[in-house]
Parts: structure tokens; sequence; C-alpha cells
């Protein structure tokens, strides 16, 4: 699917402040970790992730989409009144129902006449709603739209501490369907498009594609449906099945990415899903793509399912290592498995939120190796 009239006019970006490391969580673990002689920093070492964030407990997943959608809305001058479509596209929401857009909709003061509505697709969820949005551009049925969502980690994570340390048969080999649950961190991101005739900026979104290949879809399971800050959820991942599984699926759409007229030797920067360093090695070098060109954030952030890939554009923008002139690749992968790539063409980028002395150090630290 290819795109004549789509912008990518801003980022919005809110960060928790309460930072978890992997060493705290080995210490909650105590208990699970003495039982099966676990060594300490099996976590990071497995994972590559050394930190997560965790929002205020029982803060409502609409507070912080309401703050990145400003953010973005603000950065790019443009009215809420010009907001034709809304999308709140996090696994995490408020409610069964109403949908949280409707939260954010009544909070940004947006138009009555909006489409409005929340959509669910795993890791994927704000890229599938940057394609809704950019179909009604690019037909003409809107000029601006925005895809937000906000990821919310504490329940997940203190859920499975407490179920690994209750059971009394856990093993090494039953422990790690577990794992990737204490990998997960909290985030929230949103993208602003806009006609190309609407646009400040002139940054593009040229193309996408999407794959499907769903027999896969057991290999990563939440329990059952849930909603608001009271849910404890628990979720089942057969990691080293769904590694493999998943690149092989990303090298497909990365293909299909290519028949829509990506070259892939023009590529001045990318950016995956962050789930960790074994799925970021083996995806760049399956794809013939040079790790020093892609940005990553799952080192600190942890993997923030659906705002994981787009605040990690956000902070590749804000720290310049997405500058204007830049070509980049979106390689998005979920559960499913299902994948959404995307080709961009960066022109004035534009990412906003508020780094704390952690996030400065990290994005500093990144320049420096």
């Amino acid at each position: 699917m290819r795109f004549q009239r789509v912008a990518i006019e801003a980022v919005g970006f809110t960060l928790p402040s309460e930072i978890v490391s992997s060493l705290d969580l080995e210490v909650a673990l105590e208990p699970a970790y003495e039982r099966l002689r676990l060594p300490v920093g099996r976590l990071e070492l497995m994972s590559g992730i050394a930190e997560r964030r965790f929002w205020p407990r029982h803060t409502p997943i609409g507070v912080p989409s309401v703050n990145s959608a400003r953010l973005a809305l603000d950065a790019a001058g443009i009215s809420p009144q010009d907001i034709g479509c809304l999308v709140h596209a996090s696994v995490c929401r408020d409610y069964l129902e109403p949908a949280t857009a409707c939260r954010v909709h009544a909070d940004l003061g947006l138009n009555a006449s909006c489409w409005v509505h929340d959509l669910s697709n795993a890791c994927l969820g704000l890229l599938s709603g940057m394609v809704q949005i950019a179909t009604m551009i690019e037909m003409g049925i809107i000029r601006a739209g925005l895809v937000v969502g906000t990821e919310s980690a504490r329940n997940l994570v203190e859920s499975t501490v407490v179920s690994l340390n209750a059971d009394q048969n856990l093993t090494r080999q039953s422990i790690k369907p577990s794992f990737a649950s204490l990998t997960i961190g909290s985030g929230s991101c949103a993208i602003l498009l806009t006609d190309i005739d609407f646009s400040r900026t002139g940054n593009r979104l040229l193309a996408c594609v999407a794959r499907a290949e769903c027999e896969h879809h057991a290999l990563c399971q939440s329990d059952t449906d849930q909603a608001g800050a009271a849910m404890q959820p628990l979720m089942q991942t057969n990691s080293e099945d769904l590694l493999h599984a998943g690149v092989a699926v990303g090298c497909r759409t990365f293909e299909q990415l290519i028949a829509e007229g990506l070259e892939p030797s023009v590529l001045d920067s990318t950016v995956c899903h962050q789930v960790g360093v074994a799925h970021r090695k083996l995806m760049l070098s399956s794809l013939g793509l040079e790790t020093h060109r892609d940005f990553s954030t799952f080192h600190w952030l942890g993997n923030t399912g659906a705002v994981a890939l787009p605040t990690a554009l956000a902070l590749g923008i804000a720290s310049e290592a997405i500058v204007g002139g830049h070509t980049t690749a979106l390689l998005g992968i979920g559960s499913g498995i299902n994948s959404i790539m995307m080709h961009t063409a960066w022109e004035k980028p534009i990412a906003v939120g508020e780094l704390d002395a952690n996030a400065r150090r990290n994005l500093t630290n990144r320049k420096e190796t």
C-alpha cells in the first residue's frame, strides 16, 4: 500500500517516572529463585533489559494518552478541531466500554464529527491505527488524525512475581513461559498524521505492508480479557519459538516492503519492535541491516507493547539519531503472528516529551557508543 498524501506531522511521548531494575525484580523473586537455584542477573543477561518503568499505582490509561496527544498537537500547531479521526490503540485500556478513546476525545476537546474508536492488535496497535488514519487521509475523508496509546506494566509484572513465588511446583522449565512477562515496561505515545497539503513538515509515510501468519497465535497469549487499573493479568509466552517464527514472518514482510518501493541500501535508520537483545540481533542480521543504523530503547524501557516502536521512533528523533533527510523503515511485529512495516522519509521530524535525568543519560550513552 503506497501513500501520496500522508505526512507524519508530530510524535508526542510520555514516560513514567518510576524506574524498576531487573535486579529489583529478582530481589522480589527471591523465594522462586532460591527454590530453583537461579543466579541473580539472569533476567538482564537473557533479555538485555536493565530497567523498565511503571506508572503511579491506579493511573488511568487515558490520562497519559491525553498528555501525549496534546504534546503532539501543540508541537505541530494543529487545533484539536482539525482532527477527523482519533484511534486509541494500546493493549491496555480503561474499560471494556466505552472506548478509552472517548475519554481522550473529551479531554482534548475534539470535534463532535471526529471518528472515535479503540483498536486492539497486540504490539502492532499504534501502527495499525496509523494505517487506518493514513488510508482515510489518502482517500480525502479527513485531513488530520491521531493514534495514541498507553501501556501499563505494573499489574502484569507484579502478578507474575506473586504467581511464581507462590508456585511450589515451579521448575526451571515451567518458569520459561513467564519470562517475557518480566520484560514488559510502561509508556505512552501519540502520532499525528496529516494530509501533505496541511503539513508544515513534509515528513512522509510513503508505504506500508502487512502480513498475517496466524497459525502462530498460541505462542503468546494473555488470560481473559480485562480492563482497568485493578486487573491482575498473567501472560504465557513460548519465547524461543516466538523469536524464530516472528523473525521469519518479519523477513517475508520486509520482502513485501521492498516490493512497494523500499530500497534497503538507501536506509539511513531503522526502528524495530522493542522486545530484547536476541530479537533485535536476529532480526537485523536476517534482514541484512546494520545494527548501528537501528535505534533501540528496550535496554532501559523494556518491551512497552503497542507503544514500543512509536516511542523508540520518538526518542530517536528527540536524540537526533533520526534527522531530516533520513529514510527510515519501521519494522513492527506482534503476537499472532502479525507484522506491519512502513517506509518513511523525514524532512523536519518533530518529537516532544519530557526527558528525566535517567532518560537523558541513556540517550547520551547511546550517542557515545
